[in-house]
């Protein structure tokens, strides 16, 4: 993928990490709250936040010296 790709799809990954951190802080204020559907809400975010570093990784290379 080229780089403008690969910085396209970080973007889109990240939006959805954000509105997932919304969606779970209402969930979580609300009295009658559906445990299930926030586990999986929360495995997703994890989901999400590795497919984030693998991307950024791929885009800026950790170089060690």
């Amino acid at each position: 993928m080229t780089k403008i790709l690969l910085i396209n799809q970080l973007k889109e990954l990240e939006q959805e990490h954000r509105d997932l951190d919304e969606i779970l802080i209402r969930l979580q204020e609300k009295q009658t709250v559906d445990l299930l559907q926030i586990q999986r809400l929360k495995k997703r975010k994890l989901i999400l936040k590795d497919k984030i570093i693998y991307l950024k990784n791929k885009i800026e290379p950790d170089i060690i010296a």
